[in-house]
């Protein structure tokens, strides 16, 4: 993009002037359109010093540092324009939230601790970013983000670190704040979203998300359906199972119904269905060179789907009734593989086709290929500021520089949109 940024000079004012319409004055729209510019340009670095050496006259690296550090303006009104004008764009048939690391050498930044992180693949010292993607098989844009902050930088939490929690004040990280699990941050993104009107009732999210039952139980509480990653502990009991009250002995409480058999984890159910119950399906096609008559490489697997009652404790506190409610069950086994290598869980309804299960769960590649664009051509984790507010700030512009890309990519060619 960025040797192509004179040719579209004009569409990116224009874009820039939609997004920056809510702040206050007029330098803040001016150098919220410079940043942009920073973002976009050619260069390995896309943190405020040497953007500011490739802006030429506009390289002001004090107005950006402040444009982006300390001025004060919402970024959640950026995003919100955002989301208004990537959803006709996009028309998303689903939400995906994620995780990703931002790896970080000192521990001055806000919310940095060592911590897991998929980009490293291992505990590190990083931040942690959750965001929320609109998302279509044909184009994606984050929409929505909340820096995590660890149980170390909660002055409440018994695991505070005294001096995270000095960093504080420095950081700029609001009083009102403190550790909120992922998932509960996900569900604030998602009330978020559609409080700006956008209302996509399908969430697809991996095994981080997926494995936590309140995570699903709140998306269902909010009316949606699913389509999430589980791990292979994840227990159930088949579809057929039906609880049975036991005798009344005369004495004490009456006994509550429950399941004869003990669940079963998710793999062992599909092991015990056997591998002869996966069907082959081909939910896209890639960018990659293949055989076939597109002349591109297919995605093609083979899945068992199976309808089964998730179990736990807070499943069957939710319950209205003694039953445990039926589900999906989605499992990857490939023809070259002993074993099922990947699960999802969907509250999809029960005549849902395997090819659209298959299809919706795979979907979440969408938000892969976002983060993947976003660190390696627009700096996303390139922030070198410590407040919480620079940070929330970055990933803003980030994001609206992301999204001119895909609308570009839009203009051009729809094709253009398949992932690298």
């Amino acid at each position: 993009m960025g040797g192509e940024l004179a040719a579209v000079r004009c569409d990116l004012e224009d874009f820039a002037a939609e997004m920056f319409e809510p702040f206050a004055r007029a330098d803040q729209r001016r150098w919220g359109t410079v940043y942009l510019r920073g973002l976009l340009l050619d260069g390995r670095r896309k943190s405020v010093e040497p953007m500011a050496a490739r802006l030429g006259e506009d390289g002001n690296r004090q107005a950006l540092a402040n444009f982006v550090t300390t001025s004060p303006w919402d970024a959640a009104h950026v995003r919100a324009r955002l989301a208004w004008r990537m959803q006709h764009v996009i028309k998303p048939t689903a939400l995906i939230v994620d995780d990703t690391g931002f790896l970080k050498d000192g521990d001055a930044s806000a919310c940095v601790a060592r911590q897991y992180t998929g980009t490293a693949g291992k505990v590190t010292n990083c931040q942690a970013g959750v965001s929320l993607h609109l998302a279509s098989d044909d184009a994606s844009a984050a929409v929505d983000w909340r820096l995590f902050l660890p149980e170390s930088w909660d002055p409440a939490s018994p695991k505070a670190d005294p001096g995270k929690v000095a960093r504080r004040t420095t950081c700029g990280i609001p009083a009102d704040v403190g550790h909120v699990e992922k998932w509960q941050l996900a569900l604030d993104m998602i009330d978020e979203t559609r409080s700006w009107g956008i209302d996509v009732p399908l969430v697809v999210a991996d095994g981080g998300y997926g494995d936590t039952a309140a995570f699903r139980l709140g998306l269902e509480e909010r009316g949606l359906t699913y389509a999430v990653g589980i791990s292979t502990t994840t227990t159930a009991h088949p579809e057929t199972a039906r609880p049975h009250t036991p005798p009344y002995g005369g004495r004490g409480p009456r006994p509550q119904p429950v399941y004869p058999e003990a669940a079963k984890t998710v793999k062992k159910l599909v092991i015990e269905a056997g591998k002869q119950t996966a069907r082959p399906v081909q939910w896209r096609e890639g960018s990659r060179p293949g055989s076939g008559r597109s002349g591109v490489k297919r995605m093609y697997s083979r899945f068992v789907a199976l309808r089964i009652r998730p179990a736990g404790r807070e499943i069957r506190k939710a319950c209205d009734g003694p039953e445990l409610p039926v589900r999906w069950l989605l499992a990857e086994w490939p023809a070259t593989e002993p074993e099922p290598v990947q699960f999802w869980l969907s509250n999809l309804p029960a005549d849902t086709p395997l090819a659209t299960l298959v299809r919706t769960a795979k979907l979440r590649w969408r938000i892969e290929h976002d983060y993947r664009e976003m660190k390696q051509a627009l700096g996303l984790a390139h922030f070198e500021g410590r407040t919480w507010r620079g940070w929330h700030h970055h990933v803003t512009l980030v994001s609206v520089a992301h999204a001119f890309c895909t609308l570009q990519r839009l203009t051009r060619s729809p094709k253009e949109t398949a992932p690298a």
